[in-house]
């Protein structure tokens, strides 16, 4: 096929309904979200009700990213057969009913079953499996659409933080949790029936429709493992300040209302970040753009041992989220430039899957070295040493794919 041929747009693709669609992609991430945002909010009080350790109290959100993972891969498969629209439709629901379930909870177990296998399993339509249907309707500007799409995630960061912790003081934890669960249902419902429409035919039917897809440098396998292993890293390192950043803020003496706003800080720089490494990937292509993230987010990492006043911890947070908000999306372009786009689902749910594998190991790990050291500093070190092997995977990519454009030349 001709240059011309492939630089041709497919029926759709590229077209106004693609930007509208990812409008509202991005509008039923924000609110979906909430089911990843909202148990990090409530940890504190859930620990005190409960009368839990900390790392005790870091197992619903453990919970919740392990059923979040299995959703990306299971979602993923799904959206590869059907569309998204029908699998988005159950998930949504499911989310809405474990959010009202986890409110009449009485113990820590029913609380964390709720969280993983409800409000998991349907926040997970909104990431990986949105990001692999939105990257269809792209061909020009799918670095930017990929990463516009993920900030939603990153905007119900910014937003569902900041409003929580007003309605949790006035009515409680339980009525805030179910209020967001009628919430979801009324908005999430009405925007996932917009979406009914199915992906261009040129995108379903693989890769000649679409961009170019790139020699792989590996083999298929290879490639995914070396991805998944990346991922893993960098999100057990990410974890460490998303998740714990409100109880150290309390730790420290300085309440929930500070560590809420640092979080909606980090969560509003990476959604500037994800946009702008949109623009980036798409100049000099998602390998390089992960590389750069990766390794900022190592540095600013390590800025939060020695600063740990209240003025210096709203620095960090903001240096961190500018510097760490654009790396998992860039493993959903990487699969694109690669891999054929009939497997995208699939492929960019496994990659998914890994990464929040790691803010879920990530997240209940800091809460255990907090509970054997008494602090936590060890834990962002042990966040940093994840980083390094995040780093070293890349890297390792990185240097396959040059030394195959170099066979290949």
């Amino acid at each position: 096929m001709s240059r011309t041929d492939l630089s041709r747009p497919s029926p759709g693709i590229d077209s106004s309904y693609a930007w509208m669609r990812l409008a509202i992609s991005m509008l039923l991430a924000t609110i979906g979200a909430v089911g990843m945002w909202a148990v990090v909010v409530v940890l504190p009080a859930v620990q005190a009700e409960f009368g839990l350790d900390r790392a005790a109290a870091s197992m619903p959100y453990t919970a919740t990213m392990v059923g979040f993972a299995a959703g990306n891969v299971l979602v993923g498969r799904a959206i590869d057969r059907m569309g998204y629209w029908i699998p988005a439709l159950f998930s949504s629901i499911a989310l809405s009913a474990g959010l009202l379930l986890a409110a009449l909870s009485t113990s820590i177990l029913q609380f964390t079953l709720a969280q993983g296998v409800l409000i998991g399993l349907g926040t997970s339509v909104i990431f990986g499996p949105l990001i692999a249907d939105i990257s269809h309707w792209f061909n020009r500007r799918r670095g930017v659409a990929v990463t516009a799409a993920a900030a939603g995630n990153y905007l119900a960061g910014a937003i569902w933080p900041t409003i929580m912790p007003t309605l949790i003081k006035a009515e409680g934890w339980r009525f805030t949790y179910a209020a967001i669960g009628v919430f979801c249902l009324v908005t999430m419902v009405p925007l996932v029936l917009l979406l009914r429409r199915g992906a261009p035919e040129a995108a379903a039917a693989g890769p000649a429709g679409s961009r170019s897809v790139q020699p792989m440098p590996m083999s298929p396998a290879a490639m995914q493992m070396l991805l998944v292993v990346a991922g893993l890293g960098c999100c057990v390192a990410m974890s460490m300040p998303q998740v714990h950043i409100v109880a150290y803020c309390m730790d420290l003496g300085y309440g929930m209302a500070h560590g809420a706003d640092m979080l909606s800080i980090m969560m509003a720089a990476g959604v500037v970040s994800r946009l702008a490494s949109g623009f980036v990937a798409d100049r000099i292509g998602g390998v390089k753009t992960l590389l750069i993230g990766s390794v900022l987010q190592c540095l600013s990492l390590l800025f939060y041992i020695p600063f740990d006043g209240l003025a210096s911890l709203y620095v960090v947070s903001l240096v961190f989220g500018l510097s760490q908000g654009g790396i998992v999306p860039c493993y959903a372009i990487i699969v694109r430039e690669y891999l054929p786009a009939k497997e995208a689902g699939q492929r960019i749910g496994i990659v998914m899957m890994a990464t929040i594998f790691g803010m879920a190991i990530g997240g209940w790990m800091s809460g255990w070295i907090y509970d054997l050291t008494g602090s936590y500093a060890a834990a962002f070190l042990n966040g940093i040493a994840w980083n390094l092997l995040n780093i070293l995977a890349i890297g390792l990519f990185m240097w396959k794919a040059r030394h195959r454009a170099a066979v290949a030349a």
